[in-house]
């Protein structure tokens, strides 16, 4: 119990959420979490659920996602390591707005709501670093909605690419941690299409692919692409 306890002070410290907190304010939001695991492709709350806590990834990934009427998947976003989720229904008393499924096998640890809410009163740092996730969340979702809405397919992907770019602190490149059918509904789109538009991006020497590894060749022309949507002819 004791090992579990100093392994969750640990991840803790290392979520930007927490970064900055005290040792002993770290301990006593350690001594509340709760670890979980989770297999490839298990439901970890549904759309609907009370929304009794949130979570952080130890390791693995998330998707959260929404089913329309006609069964179509739409992903809202993917989350790795250190990256919180469900911490909305934790402030707005709300269920979930949307299904959290394994993507891969995951380990989180769970924050119980009403602990946390208790603890956060005393630790006003930590309530800033909350407003800060939700309203940098609020803006990745505008900024989803609007390349759904208004983009065409290639600006979406190309939108996406420039966006792992600055996550991943590489220029050059990009690795996808999800599969490009994965890929295709965060985008909103069908992989069949997803991969004709590699295919015409890699002609256009845009990009280049191998796998999971996409190379950004011309991140001009990619920005240009981000903007109007427009692919050069064939």
């Amino acid at each position: 119990m004791k090992n579990s306890f100093i392994a969750a002070t640990e991840i803790i410290s290392k979520t930007p959420l927490f970064s900055g907190l005290e040792e002993s304010v770290l301990q006593k939001f350690a001594a509340i979490t709760v670890c979980k695991d989770y297999d490839k492709g298990q439901i970890i709350f549904s759309e609907g659920d009370a929304g009794d806590g949130f979570y952080t990834v130890v390791s693995g990934r998330v998707k959260i996602f929404k089913v329309a009427p006609e069964g179509k998947e739409q992903i809202l976003h993917i989350f790795g390591p250190g990256e919180p989720f469900g911490e909305v229904p934790v402030f707005t008393g709300r269920p979930f707005p949307a299904t959290a499924q394994a993507i891969a096998g995951t380990r989180l640890l769970f924050f119980p709501k009403a602990a946390f809410v208790a603890l956060i009163h005393h630790s006003p740092s930590l309530a800033l670093s909350m407003l800060g996730v939700l309203s940098l969340r609020l803006r990745e979702f505008t900024v989803q909605i609007e390349n759904l809405s208004l983009k065409e397919v290639p600006g979406r992907l190309s939108s996406y690419l420039l966006y792992l770019s600055e996550e991943q602190e590489n220029p050059h490149s990009v690795s996808l941690a999800i599969s490009k059918s994965q890929l295709a509904s965060l985008l909103g789109t069908i992989p069949e299409t997803l991969s004709r538009i590699l295919t015409r991006m890699a002609t256009a020497r845009l990009i280049s692919v191998q796998g999971g590894d996409i190379q950004l060749l011309n991140r001009s022309g990619l920005e240009d692409l981000a903007e109007n949507s427009k692919l050069p002819e064939k």
